[in-house]
């Protein structure tokens, strides 16, 4: 990827701010009101139920991005690695929606002067905070594994806004960002949980 590409791409990513994201126990999460959402349609049966992955409906405007081979790759090594887990598919929509908002769900290495501290890979996981080696966090299954361990520590995660879930893991300046990618997460996991 070019340096303009991936300029363009974190200054849309939403990445962490200079305190950084945080692994460990997570202390608390915010309170942010719910905003009322549309229901979702539904999807052919073999496939899982979008009601089920998008629980309060879709929040706010929403944006869709394109998804060329390595992405879709990554998309579903997401999925994989949320099943080794043993989590459900709601833990994959906030996964591809933080992946989504935080690297276009693309594997970032060292972006120089561009990059945020040290943050890397799918979820712009920083090393000096702890969430592993560059290695690890550039790994896709690791890097899932690391965040839906801490994702697994928000109380009530599950029934929670997918933003206000993915923020209390991943401490972004801008917590409301993960959001907008809720139907295109919902729409990967229900095409390719069971591929």
């Amino acid at each position: 990827m070019n340096t303009m590409l991936r300029k363009t791409v974190l200054g849309v990513a939403g990445l962490a701010f200079t305190g950084g994201v945080f692994a460990g126990p997570i202390a608390a999460h915010a309170n942010a009101p719910v905003a009322a959402g549309k229901p979702v349609a539904a999807v052919q049966a073999d496939k899982p139920d979008v009601g089920k992955l998008v629980p309060h409906g879709v929040q706010g405007a929403q944006s869709k991005i394109t998804l060329n081979d390595e992405q879709v790759a990554n998309v579903k090594a997401i999925i994989a690695a949320t099943k080794k887990a043993g989590l459900p598919e709601r833990a994959a929509v906030i996964s591809i929606a933080t992946s989504l908002q935080e690297s276009k769900l693309e594997n970032l290495g060292h972006l120089g002067d561009a990059n945020d501290h040290d943050s890397l890979g799918l979820f712009q996981q920083r090393p000096s905070s702890g969430w592993g080696t560059p290695e690890q966090i550039t790994n896709p299954e690791y890097a899932t594994l690391a965040f839906e361990k801490g994702l697994k520590q928000v109380d009530g995660w599950q029934d929670m806004p997918l933003t206000q879930a993915a923020q209390t893991v991943q401490v972004s300046a801008y917590p409301d960002a993960y959001a907008q990618w809720e139907q295109q997460a919902a729409d990967l996991v229900a095409q390719y949980w069971n591929s």
